[in-house]
């Protein structure tokens, strides 16, 4: 695990970005960036409610969307900084896109894969390991989320 940076805070400040965006379009606001020597190569936020797909999550929108303009699944340069903890679906993704690094905002103690059930990117028993850091901006992506739940708990 390594520490956060200035860079770190500004790459899940874009992450915070496309997580607003799904919220648009009534989609958990989950956002996440893909990085390449500090450049976004790509950006993902749920959509799943607006694709009507249960796969659609920020993580693999994001994932394919770097694939496809770099014309590789090997993403093993990238750096992946995602607003809320992956679930077991896009940590295995995000394993086997062989990612570097994976930055995560605040933590998911019910569903998060990559430390709070499971510890899917940090398991010796699968081909690749992945470096992880918590906490960047961790307020804010909880705040986020918070926001969202409370106002569909008042409309329901």
């Amino acid at each position: 695990m390594t520490s956060n940076s200035p860079s770190d805070e500004a790459h899940m400040g874009r992450a915070l970005e496309m997580a607003r965006l799904a919220v648009s379009h009534d989609d958990v606001p989950v956002g996440c960036v893909v990085v390449v020597d500090g450049q976004v190569v790509a950006t993902g936020e749920n959509r799943r409610e607006v694709d009507q797909d249960p796969t659609a999550h920020a993580e693999m929108v994001a994932l394919r969307a770097a694939a496809a303009l770099r014309g590789s699944w090997r993403l093993e340069d990238a750096d992946v900084f995602v607003t809320l903890e992956p679930c077991v679906m896009c940590a295995g993704a995000l394993l086997n896109a062989r990612v570097r690094r994976v930055v995560i905002g605040a933590i998911d103690e019910k569903a998060g894969a990559v430390g709070s059930r499971y510890q899917v990117l940090a398991d010796p028993r699968l081909l690749h390991e992945v470096d992880v850091t918590y906490d960047v901006l961790a307020d804010q992506s909880a705040a986020l989320l918070g926001e969202f739940f409370s106002s569909r708990r008042h409309h329901d």
